[in-house]
């Protein structure tokens, strides 16, 4: 980001060339996207998109401002993609391909700040290692509790994000923001290495970097009682009550997401997303899906119905 950030305006090294690129860094003209942090904000959704659409195989062709197309070589990794969706999103076919010259353009500008990325990308090996699975989770309420699943694999942080995010609401007679007596458990053990707005992240390799091994994130998760940073979960350990906070929510739900080396990891892919027996699948859209244990079978329901209720029972230990 801070050489995209230098590149495109000279934020870091030097000064903006003029007013526009004052309240525009990035050159995306738009009200809602004014100012440093909207832009900023708006460049890692385009990041993003890029990359994940192309993991999950969405994504196929790149359109420039000027209406031409461009296909992408199927050999490219997302990172690379990621970098050419970001510039192809503000930027001319032409002015996409002088930012895309490896001698003069931005990837020699990277090297220039920050060295070698191929180097680096060598040293830390693959992402995803061969034959890696998920550890094993339990349902992240307590046994004998019923909650429901309201929403199958959506966006993990942002609406348009990687489909790596459930949801799941605790009992209640009313609906909307409402505090709640239910808790939200571990499932797994780990280090929470994030507590606040909302958000705990737990590490399970406990090296206390969310960037490398398995991490969990858990969001909506209520100030009151919410574990402290710093603190060794065990599996079925307390995280805390859920609720509306950190983020835009209409009713008290937890919204749970899984990374790996500091990737969402999608809900229904390669790596299949296990609750204590329970494997997810996702439906046609964002939002929906289903839960599936030998032939039960637990439909999402955005409105918490009977059909999306499930019993967490002491043998799914």
């Amino acid at each position: 980001m801070l050489a995209i950030l230098d590149y495109e305006a000279r934020w870091v090294r030097g000064t903006p060339e003029n007013d526009f690129r004052v309240t525009y860094p990035l050159g995306y003209e738009s009200f809602k996207y004014k100012g440093m942090f909207m832009q900023m904000v708006w460049a890692i959704n385009q990041l993003s998109t890029g990359y994940y659409d192309w993991r999950a195989g969405k994504m196929t062709e790149l359109t420039f401002l000027d209406g031409n197309k461009l296909r992408i070589d199927p050999t490219l990794n997302a990172g690379t993609v990621a970098l050419m969706y970001y510039f192809s999103r503000n930027h001319s076919y032409n002015e996409w391909l002088r930012t895309m010259d490896q001698t003069s353009g931005f990837l020699s500008f990277y090297q220039n700040m920050f060295g070698d990325p191929w180097s680096r990308a060598d040293s830390f090996g693959p992402i995803f290692p061969p034959g890696i699975s998920q550890p094993e989770m339990s349902l992240p309420f307590v046994v004998h509790a019923a909650w429901a699943f309201i929403s199958g694999p959506h966006g993990a942080w942002e609406r348009t994000g990687p489909l790596a995010a459930l949801d799941f609401a605790p009992p209640s007679a009313k609906t909307g923001c409402l505090a709640s007596d239910h808790w939200i458990v571990s499932t797994a053990p780990g280090l929470v290495v994030r507590s606040g707005n909302g958000v705990v992240v737990v590490d399970m390799d406990g090296d206390g970097s969310e960037q490398t091994g398995w991490n969990i994130l858990y969001l909506h998760v209520a100030s009151n009682q919410r574990v402290a940073q710093g603190v060794w979960v065990e599996q079925d350990a307390h995280i805390g009550h859920p609720s509306c906070e950190g983020g835009t929510s209409t009713g008290t739900h937890l919204h749970i997401a899984r990374k790996y080396n500091g990737e969402w990891v999608i809900a229904d892919g390669p790596i299949p997303f296990v609750l204590s027996g329970w494997t997810v699948f996702a439906g046609e859209k964002p939002y929906e899906g289903k839960l599936v244990k030998g032939d039960k079978v637990i439909t999402a329901d955005l409105y918490a119905q009977s059909l999306a209720v499930i019993l967490r029972e002491i043998d799914d230990e």
